[in-house]
Parts: C-alpha cells; sequence; structure tokens
C-alpha cells in the first residue's frame, strides 16, 4: 500500500506541476500504516464523531494525505488528478472545507500540534474513546508554537494523543541540522514529558508496535521520532533537497513510477 501511495503521488504531482514531492513519499509508510492499519474511521461518514482523527501539521505534504484517502474511499480517485487546479476539492494544503476526511486545514507550519491538542482534550471532556493523531516535520521544529503545543499536551495528561515526527533531515533551504538545529529531539521531548519512542519510519511492523505501545501508554501523550529518507522509492529524489517543493516533469515522473512498479513486483 505504501508503494501505491507513492505511485498516486507521483501520478497526481506531473499534471499540477507544483507540489512537494520529498516530504510526502518519505512518509508513505506513517500514514499506510495510520489508515489502513491504526485508525477507526468510516469513509462513507467522513464526520462521524467516534472516528479517530489525524492532523497533517507538515501540511505540504498533502499529496500522501490525499492518496490515502483516496485509496480508502473517501472520493473518487479521479480526483487526485486535479490536485492544485483552480475549482476541484484537493488544494496545494490540506482544506478541510474542501476535502472529505480532512480533520483539519494545514498549511502554516508550527500549528498542527495545537489544533490536535484541541481534538485531544474534546475527547476527554466529551467521555470519548477515540484517539488523535498528529504528523510533524523536522524542518516544523524549529517553530516556538510546537513547543507551546508539547507543553500543553503533557500538562493535560493527553494520553489519547500520538505524535509522530518524520525525521527525514532535510527542508527547503537545506539540511536542518545546518538550518536550525533541534538536536537532541528525543532528549527535548522527554524533557517536555512525553513519552518517547524512536522508530524507523519505512518499517511497517516496527510502526505498528509503536503505535500499540503508545495506545497503552496513560497519562501522557507519545511521540514517535520516525527515521525516513526525503524521496524514498524514487531513486532521484532520494535525500535531495531540490525535491522537497518541485514537481517532476513527464519524463522524471515516468521514471519514477517504473521504479515503483518494479518495487511492486518484487514486492509481491
Amino acid at each position: 500500500m505504501a508503494n501505491r501511495l507513492r505511485q498516486d503521488i507521483l501520478t497526481m504531482l506531473v499534471p499540477a506541476k507544483s507540489g512537494h514531492p520529498g516530504g510526502s513519499l518519505s512518509a508513505a509508510e506513517i500514514v499506510t500504516v495510520l489508515y489502513f492499519r491504526e485508525m477507526r474511521l468510516r469513509p462513507q461518514e467522513p464526520h462521524w464523531s467516534e472516528r479517530d482523527r489525524f492532523v497533517l501539521s507538515k501540511g505540504h505534504a498533502a499529496p500522501v494525505l490525499y492518496a490515502a484517502l483516496a485509496e480508502k474511499g473517501y472520493f473518487p480517485r479521479e480526483e487526485l488528478l486535479g490536485l492544485r487546479q483552480t475549482g476541484r476539492m484537493l488544494q496545494g494544503h490540506p482544506d478541510m472545507k474542501k476535502t472529505p476526511g480532512v480533520d483539519m486545514s494545514t498549511g502554516s507550519l508550527g500549528q498542527g500540534l495545537s489544533a490536535a491538542n484541541g481534538m485531544a482534550l474534546a475527547g476527554k471532556l466529551d467521555k470519548k474513546d477515540y484517539r488523535v493523531y498528529v504528523l510533524l516535520g523536522d524542518g516544523e521544529m524549529a517553530e516556538g508554537q510546537v513547543w507551546e503545543a508539547a507543553m500543553a499536551s503533557a500538562h493535560f495528561k493527553l494520553d489519547n494523543l500520538t505524535a509522530i515526527l518524520d525525521l527525514n533531515g532535510l527542508q527547503i533551504d537545506g539540511r536542518t541540522d545546518e538550518v536550525m538545529s533541534s538536536a537532541p529531539l528525543p532528549e527535548k521531548w522527554r524533557a517536555f514529558g512525553w513519552h518517547v519512542i524512536e522508530v524507523d519510519g519505512h518499517d511497517v511492523g516496527a510502526l505498528q508496535r509503536a503505535l500499540a505501545e503508545a495506545r497503552t501508554t496513560a497519562g501522557r501523550p507519545t511521540i514517535l521520532i520516525a527515521k525516513t529518507v526525503k524521496g524514498k522509492g524514487v531513486s532521484f529524489m532520494e535525500n535531495a533537497v531540490g525535491w522537497h517543493g518541485a514537481a517532476p516533469n513527464a519524463e522524471q515522473g515516468q521514471q519514477g513510477l517504473k521504479e515503483l512498479r518494479e518495487e511492486a513486483v518484487h514486492l509481491g
């Protein structure tokens, strides 16, 4: 499924001629495990009150979210070809008013954890058992609001909240450790009162085990610090900062799809 999401990402970015492939491709396994193994959802009833919630704080990675929503049946797959087109439902960043299955409009980095806190706190107050998941980017760690929100998550003992940090090491201007180092991240999140799990962000089994551990952690929120490869699955995009926010042309898209299809055959 992660391979299919990656193919969908390239398929929608080529006609859009703009978008963010690198951080979408790096998060494919994370989003796959959430949407196809972990989260309680009803695609035909997007606003079901008992559903688990997902906030894509790194909103520029919208293509991977849209791919998952289409695969789950929230909207027809043909809509993927309308990415970033005027009058279509799939905006460049997620829009909860336009796209079924989007729980929060995002795009201004640093704000997603605050929104997720609100959802998780509402669940506590309403005595609901839904869980809230938020996917953060590592470049986003330079935003002060993330850390204000992290303090609040721990203060309110939001153990129904799980954050996942896509640690791919690159942001739009270069390496995260050179632009604004946020190391050491595990120690910082622990100091803020979080339960921390370090995990390979491309290992589906490890992600499932980590999310299961998060479900059983009481009294504090959990963050998965997931080590990933920017542009994962497409050889010429992997660990290349230039593919943070540049869409492939038709030839590049075909090359990437060829590689992914070959991998799919290998996976059986």
